[in-house]
């Protein structure tokens, strides 16, 4: 057989076993009892490439492991591709909101339930698979390929740039190429053209040196939680800015082109609506929801904590109070000018008896795309050959920190190209992965390699 589509679609029953087998692991980084299963995550991956046909090795961090394989079997001549991802998941809870057991993936109505399934294992797979079927049946690429897995994207990627860094040589690429995230919509694949940044916070509120009686002290002693909560409530005015001074200051607008693709696209507040289970009417009210979702920052509670949440009631004034805060950045923004805003104003919000303090938790700068030479154009054809669409350009609200950092440390440009759906609940339960993408998926990235072929 020396067609890679028909020896993908022959061997797609093993494909699936084997995406089993790697969503069974709970490679959860965010939790140290799960430390032995990232490395057990990172071996398999090793395992999976060096059967690929590429020559692949774990590297040990600080943290968790960094997985690479290379191909270079093109020569030194030919342009290198490196391919991101990362085989570390989020936690799975609340876990009785999961209709199937998080890490015992199956198919229901289409779609493959698993933690993981589409951020971001099963999109990792797809390269791995498509790489294996072009080796199996021609033993050849038109070009050089990196694969770089990390483990840790799920917390911040705190030891990948140092590794990045460290092995820049091994890791010399022209374009970097990147599945975790989602198309337009079923049926519409799409290219990102952005990426929003992320600012992460937690805001500490302390007032009494224990918690108080709420009767006997309330009225006299300013309550922390109450504090903390009118500083939040305070974040942002009628219209949804965010109303920390400054804050806007530094923000590059989209060009008109942009937003004139954005009205383009056939958008369903309905059925985004139904999809979510509530209207998209968050955010600042003077701009249409994908703008706000991709071109516009936020800021966000994430989380709360402070005094007695048990069952039945216990009437005490808090000694203490947290928020988790999240921003999502937009060009011209950066996580280090953001802390000093909120800093800021949160000197300035502090009331008398309540003592505010501000820790970072991780960051990301945002990006943007170039939307143009060779590899987009091989991206763009073999998309419209494996969904038969034309894709569109998209935006992403969410955050890959490590896209500007790979571009700058490698001297490299990035393409996105995601093969999720919307409302595949990738950081909630009952996280799903379309069958159909996962196939039309891996057929995709096989056409990529023919058409920088035939370019």
């Amino acid at each position: 057989m020396s067609n890679p589509i028909d020896f993908a679609h022959s061997q797609r029953r093993r494909f699936y076993d084997e995406l089993w087998q790697f969503l069974r692991i709970p490679s959860v980084s965010a939790k140290s009892e799960h430390d032995a299963d990232t490395e057990r995550a990172a071996e398999w991956v090793r395992v999976q490439l060096e059967d690929a046909g590429l020559e692949a090795r774990t590297y040990p961090t600080p943290g968790h492991p960094v997985v690479v394989g290379a191909w270079s079997g093109a020569g030194p001549d030919a342009p290198t591709i490196l391919i991101y991802g990362h085989y570390d998941v989020q936690p799975p809870e609340p876990l009785d909101l999961w209709n199937s057991p998080p890490f015992e993936p199956e198919i229901r109505d289409g779609r493959i339930y698993a933690r993981g399934a589409a951020d971001d294992k099963g999109q990792l797979f797809l390269h791995v698979k498509a790489l294996e079927s072009h080796l199996a049946t021609r033993g050849t690429l038109p070009v050089n390929v990196v694969v770089l897995a990390e483990g840790e994207e799920e917390i911040g990627s705190p030891n990948l740039v140092p590794f990045v860094r460290e092995h820049r040589a091994r890791l010399a690429a022209d374009t970097v190429v990147i599945s975790d995230s989602a198309m337009f919509a079923p049926g519409l694949p799409s290219l990102l053209f952005s990426l929003r940044g992320l600012a992460y916070f937690e805001i500490h509120a302390s007032g009494p040196s224990t918690d108080l009686h709420s009767g006997a002290y309330g009225g006299a002693i300013r309550n922390p939680a109450n504090a903390l909560a009118k500083v939040i409530g305070d974040l942002h005015d009628d219209d949804g800015r965010i109303a920390i001074p400054g804050f806007y200051d530094d923000i590059l607008d989209p060009s008109p082109e942009t937003l004139e693709g954005f009205a383009r696209l056939p958008f369903d507040a309905a059925a985004y609506t139904g999809e979510v289970g509530a209207p998209p009417e968050g955010g600042e009210s003077a701009f249409s929801p994908l703008e706000r979702m991709w071109t516009r920052p936020t800021c966000d509670v994430n989380g709360l904590l402070s005094g007695y949440t048990g069952e039945g009631a216990k009437t005490v004034l808090p000694a203490k109070a947290m928020a988790k805060l999240s921003f999502r950045l937009v060009p011209g923004q950066t996580p280090e000018r953001v802390r000093e805003l909120l800093e800021a104003h949160l000197a300035s919000a502090a009331p008398p008896g309540v003592e505010l303090t501000l820790v970072e938790l991780h960051g990301g700068r945002p990006w943007l795309a170039s939307l143009e030479g060779p590899l987009f154009e091989a991206a763009s054809s073999a998309l419209e050959q494996s969904f038969g669409a034309r894709p569109v350009l998209a935006g992403e609200g969410g955050t890959i920190p490590i896209v500007v950092e790979l571009e700058e440390i490698l001297g490299a440009n990035s393409l996105l190209l995601g093969f999720a759906l919307p409302g595949a609940n990738m950081h909630a339960p009952n996280e799903w992965f379309a069958t159909d993408c996962f196939e039309r998926g891996i057929d995709t990235l096989i056409r990529l390699y023919d058409e920088l072929a035939e370019l």
